[in-house]
């Protein structure tokens, strides 16, 4: 434990390397980590939004990318080995096409919700929860 670094002061190992952050609105930006301060706050570079749908991904590039430090649920220094392997088998495909999978997909989650919901409800469960897109 002689190299602990607290807090932010941890991310110094990650600064000129590749990293996933994965934000509270569920959005996963891969760039190069540039520079960050005490609050976690982040500047990555040449930063692309890759938007997974099954084995299907599309990527938007985003350039220079600032990030409020309170807004990061996840990151993580992307191992080069481990991400070849994983793009082989995933097919990148054009947003638009990824993006409407999402919308399908959440389509048929929202009616398998419904469902749920009703069959607890009928076993007498309360199912008024609050709704919650926030993922933090």
């Amino acid at each position: 434990m002689d190299n602990f670094l607290p807090g932010s002061a941890s991310l110094v190992d990650c600064v000129d390397k590749k990293i996933l952050v994965i934000l509270r609105d569920s959005r996963k930006l891969i760039g190069w980590l540039r520079s960050y301060d005490q609050f976690a706050n982040l500047v990555l570079q040449d930063t692309v939004e890759r938007t997974y749908v099954g084995d299907q991904y599309g990527d938007v590039y985003r350039g220079i990318f600032v990030i409020r430090g309170e807004n990061v649920v996840l990151l993580g220094e992307i191992d080069k080995e481990k991400e070849t392997a994983l793009m082989k088998s995933l097919k990148n495909v054009p947003v638009a096409e990824v993006r409407e999978a999402q919308k399908q997909e959440q389509e048929r989650r929202k009616i398998r919700e419904k469902a749920q919901k009703r069959v607890l409800a009928d076993k007498g469960f309360s199912v008024d929860v609050l709704e919650q897109h926030d993922h933090y």
